[in-house]
């Protein structure tokens, strides 16, 4: 088994095969590739280091030489982690690159921490150590306005509206939900998301003005042709993806040239594939884990708007697009957990490591901005925004209380009574058929039963 090992060989000692899980035919060939290579990377950390200390001349700029410190500190964190840390649930391009993404999610971690502790001004100001055009207030652009599809006003171009919002964000969303659609595999919840945000924004349009837009664009460009158009994309790679024949085979066990080149450009697929089935009315414990992945979900989502409108980032700052391409690696790795967590508590005793990190990443982000701007946080919601998730939340309440609580109990009633029945009928039949065995009569007179051979 290669470095890394596989989901479906780590559960063949452990226990029987899901039923959702591919099958996977491996030749076991395990070449220089799949090699941790831990004394080569150890002996190249050590040769740079003595490059600086012995060979290269030390800057008398302390704010320089305090960046290149923090920064050796981290590579050789991630030098670690990536020989040394745990292997996670992916094994595919290789499993180095996914433990690369778990030390990062512990710099990530660490640095948010960093951020909390400091005070606002501070901390906005610190952002000028990573880009100096940083910790300067910016305007947030508002996507609301003139709503209208057609209009006739502009003579030059009466659907200026519309070229308007097709701005870079357009093909984001529709990749960003291709992406959460391989994480979540399961159109329900993915479209449950999409739609639950878009009330989000709606709801919280008078915190950012970055969440106020045209009704159309929320509804036809975003819902139905970004997120729609992602998730019907994600959705047929996933079938693909779960109808795939599993077959691995040495690269230098091939053949023919073709097939070296076929099996280089597999590499950088799943080693297997396991169809999530979350099945959240099965059981309270599963509803209420679908309901808290949806919450974090939702909640990851809010933290990129407020995090840059807080910390004063631009929406096309590249470290926005650094933040989400981070999620997009540690949220497939960290969903997977999940679902093993919830699926086989029994193989998988405790949370992920990876999921683990995503919850607290998460967390930290909304908690610095709750420091970093309470006062956008606490504006009161309107009030016929306030009744619609009131009504919202009543009803779920009630379908949890109906399906797990009232729906249980009213179906185990009528077992009982279907039993009791059955009994009934049964003993009936016996004294009606007489087959040979005892049965108990009531006398007329209310005195004791006696037994009497039929």
């Amino acid at each position: 088994q290669p470095n890394g090992g596989a989901p479906g060989a780590e559960r063949d000692g452990a226990g029987p095969r899901r039923s959702t899980e591919s099958e996977v035919y491996d030749d076991g060939t395990n070449t220089f590739f799949w090699r941790a290579h831990t004394l080569t990377v150890l002996f190249i950390l050590t040769c740079a280091l003595g490059y600086v200390t012995l060979l290269e001349e030390t800057p008398q700029d302390t704010a320089y030489n305090t960046k290149r410190g923090i920064v050796a500190s981290i590579l050789v964190f991630l030098c670690f982690g990536v020989t040394q840390a745990k292997d996670g649930p992916f094994s595919r391009p290789h499993p180095a690159y996914w433990r690369f993404w778990l030390c990062v999610s512990v710099v990530y971690e660490l640095f948010l921490i960093f951020i909390l502790f400091q005070t606002v001004q501070d901390g906005r100001q610190f952002m000028k150590y990573i880009d100096p055009h940083l910790g300067v207030p910016l305007p947030e652009r508002d996507y609301g306005g003139n709503c209208l599809i057609y209009d006739p006003g502009n003579g030059t171009d009466p659907f200026h509206n519309i070229w308007d919002k097709l701005d870079g964000f357009v093909p984001a969303h529709f990749f960003g939900w291709y992406l959460k659609t391989l994480m979540i595999r399961d159109w329900w919840m993915c479209m449950i998301i999409s739609v639950m945000f878009e009330f989000l924004e709606y709801s919280l349009e008078h915190q950012l003005p970055n969440f106020s837009e045209c009704w159309w664009d929320h509804w036809i460009m975003d819902v139905i042709l970004c997120n729609g158009l992602g998730i019907y994309c994600g959705m047929k790679t996933l079938s693909w993806l779960s109808l795939k024949t599993y077959k691995w085979q040495g690269l230098w066990n091939i053949p023919t040239y073709k097939g070296k080149m076929k099996r280089i450009v597999f590499q950088f697929t799943p080693y297997s594939w396991v169809k999530f089935e979350w099945k959240p009315a099965s059981s309270l414990r599963r509803w209420l884990a679908v309901c808290g992945i949806i919450f974090v979900f939702l909640l990851a989502e809010l933290n990129t708007f407020y995090l840059k409108f807080v910390l004063w980032m631009p929406p096309e700052h590249y470290l926005v697009l650094l933040r989400l391409v981070f999620f997009v690696n540690v949220g497939g790795v960290a969903m997977r957990e999940i679902y093993d967590f919830m699926d086989d508590p029994k193989f998988h005793k405790k949370l992920g490591q990876q999921a683990w990190l995503v919850a607290a990443i998460t967390a930290t982000e909304f908690l610095i901005v709750v420091k970093y701007d309470p006062y956008t946080l606490t504006l009161s919601l309107p009030f016929y925004i306030t009744q619609c998730w009131i009504l919202g939340i009543i009803l779920v309440l009630t379908w949890t209380a109906w399906r797990f609580f009232i729906r249980d109990i009213t179906l185990r009633y009528k077992e009982i009574r279907r039993q009791k029945q059955e009994h009934r009928h049964e003993k009936d039949k016996c004294l009606s058929n007489g087959d040979g065995h005892s049965a108990l009569l009531d006398e007329p007179d209310g005195s004791k039963l006696r037994e009497r051979k039929l």
